[in-house]
């Protein structure tokens, strides 16, 4: 069997390329994928796979007819918080391969936001018609509820993806701590100086070695760049493309400070004690669903209410530090075990 894999891959976006690992990680051994990418000559180099053009009609019609299925592979693809595009993209996508005879699965979703009602209708019909649909977390769940869509909910896939050592990180000063932030217009330059000066007094009172880890560094670096000479003590920028060792990054560090989804999840299913920086509501869902600490950027947010002060923030810091509870090793397994359900819906549609 030929499997079309289908998601934000090949655009230089850790996360994304956690979920395409997870995904490939995943696969029945039977089938052969066919990854829809940004960069495939990249993505085809660095997972041994097949690649073609994401946004390239032909090559793409191309290879969903010589397919037996098409994966819409994980994430936050089906909202339109920032583009109509992304819905009608995938969800098209989605019809296309079901008009070709193709089965279709959409898999470790996260779904909405959806506001415009066009993303809702293209969402719920193309959802609707799949094979099977898989989602990551009680939003996204409720969607499909409404829509009347059956589907099954586990934790995100890459709770279950591989990790690999990072060469080095071991030689670098103990105790380290990982900070993985994103722009994004509620992190403010005011915020971002507060969280600077904040995050300079922690290093201060811990001698902590600050790891700053881009996970989409053509987004991400600048703003690594920017606080590293600001900090008394020693630092390092992490830029890795393979996502094993992003992940495998959190096991040589006591905390995580993050902005970033996927680096708060690769951080908990480490052992790491964490510390959210919600900019979207999956943050703030995975952080409660761990209940683990966090502060909302949003200015309107009703709860965890971002600090007044940089003194603020480094205490939050400095009690997770010191008090924080990483989750046990019972809670990981029970996460990994659950996120494993992604892969046995991928063997119950695809293999006879």
């Amino acid at each position: 069997m030929r499997a079309v894999l289908c998601g934000y891959y090949g655009l230089g976006n850790g996360g994304d390329e956690a979920l395409l690992a997870t995904l490939l990680q995943m696969l029945p051994p039977s089938v052969t994928p066919v990854v829809l990418s940004g960069s495939p000559a990249e993505t085809a180099q660095r997972y041994g796979v097949e690649a073609v053009p994401r946004k390239a009609l032909g090559p793409v019609i191309k290879a969903l007819r010589g397919a037996d299925a098409l994966i819409l592979g994980g994430g936050s693809l089906l909202q339109d918080a920032t583009s109509l595009q992304n819905p009608l993209y995938y969800s098209g996508l989605l019809v296309l391969a079901q008009w070709l005879g193709l089965k279709t699965i959409a898999w470790g979703q996260g779904i909405g936001p959806l506001n415009h009602p066009l993303s809702q209708g293209v969402g719920r019909y193309a959802l609707g018609h799949c094979n099977a649909v898989s989602v990551r977390d009680h939003g996204s769940a409720a969607w499909l509820a409404r829509w009347q869509v059956p589907s099954m909910q586990a934790p995100d896939p890459v709770w279950a993806l591989d990790s690999t050592p990072v060469e080095g990180l071991w030689e670098l000063p103990a105790p380290r701590v990982a900070v993985a932030l994103r722009p994004h217009p509620w992190l403010t330059e005011a915020r971002l100086d507060q969280f600077t000066q904040a995050l300079a007094s922690f290093q201060k009172a811990t001698h902590t070695c600050l790891l700053l880890v881009p996970f989409q560094p053509i987004k991400d670096l600048a703003i690594a760049e920017y606080i590293q000479p600001r900090l008394p003590g020693p630092s390092r920028i992490y830029t890795l493309s393979d996502p094993r060792q992003l992940k495998g990054l959190f096991r040589g560090v006591e905390m995580t400070i993050a902005m970033r989804l996927h680096a708060l999840i690769m951080a908990a299913a480490a052992g790491c004690r964490c510390f959210g920086l919600s900019y979207d509501p999956k943050v703030s869902h995975l952080m409660a669903d761990l209940d683990l600490p966090w502060a909302d950027l949003n200015p309107q947010g009703a709860s965890h209410r971002w600090p007044d002060t940089p003194e603020q923030l480094t205490r939050a810091w400095l009690e997770v530090y010191a008090n924080g509870d990483p989750l046990s090793p019972d809670q990981i397994k029970s996460r990994v075990d659950r996120a494993l359900m992604h892969q046995d819906l991928l063997r119950d549609v695809l293999t006879p």
